[in-house]
């Protein structure tokens, strides 16, 4: 199985479109039996859980068994014309554990794996409604000192819906970087044990992945991306 990952940043005061695209997008979708699973989903601000919308910036996640399917058509010239800039990340998942909507939507994953190199790492949950407030005061802290966690070398946050359902989408140089920000920092460790005892997430999921290619391209030149 292979998944990707595409954000896109809608030139300024164009945001909107990408507000539209989340219902146009979804019938070249989900007409394509080649793609298997399919998210459309917002960002946050400042690369990590974030209150704060990013109204310029979207993603599209989709899993394929096929290494060569790309986004339909349709979607790139979509870009185009409103000139987006997009990053595309290939990826293939190695290891996690979850569900997303009931799903174990990136197949049947060991838990740990020998790989440590380049890796890329989604973490996404559902939060509990009775839960949401303790979430965004906690996760601050951890959010603020991200960007400055060694090995870091991208993150994004998203999430299908703002508040609730919520990911991080992150890049780093190897797994041992990524480990060493997720459990050696107290206030990471904190939050884990918090989301344990006090049961905030209604469902969790946590996947790790091979890079297999990193691209960006302004449009119009993703014009000439075929499927």
């Amino acid at each position: 199985m292979f998944c990707t990952i595409l954000i896109t940043r809608y030139p300024k005061y164009l945001g909107l479109f990408g507000f539209l695209s989340m219902a146009i997008f979804r019938l070249p979708l989900f007409i394509n039996k080649k793609i298997k699973f399919f998210k459309l989903m917002g960002s946050g601000k400042n690369g990590t859980f974030d209150i704060h919308p990013d109204l310029n910036q979207w993603a599209l996640l989709f899993t394929t068994d096929d290494i060569h399917i790309k986004a339909p058509s349709f979607i790139y010239k979509y870009w185009s014309f409103f000139r987006c800039h997009t990053t595309e990340f290939l990826l293939q998942p190695i290891e996690g554990f979850g569900f997303w909507e009931g799903k174990k939507v990136f197949g049947e994953l060991p838990k740990q794996t020998n790989y440590n190199g380049r890796i890329a790492v989604l973490t996404r949950a559902t939060i509990r409604l009775n839960r949401l407030k303790k979430f965004w005061k906690t996760v601050d802290s951890v959010a603020n000192k991200m960007p400055s966690a060694k090995g870091l070398l991208i993150s994004y946050g998203i999430g299908e819906i703002p508040w609730i359902k919520q990911a991080t989408f992150s890049v780093w140089e190897n797994k041992d970087a990524m480990k060493n920000f997720a459990y050696a920092m107290n206030e990471h460790i904190e939050v884990i044990r918090k989301t344990r005892n006090e049961n905030w997430y209604k469902e969790e999921l946590f996947v790790r992945f091979r890079i297999i290619s990193v691209k960006e391209f302004s449009q119009p030149s993703a014009l000439s991306i075929q499927l």
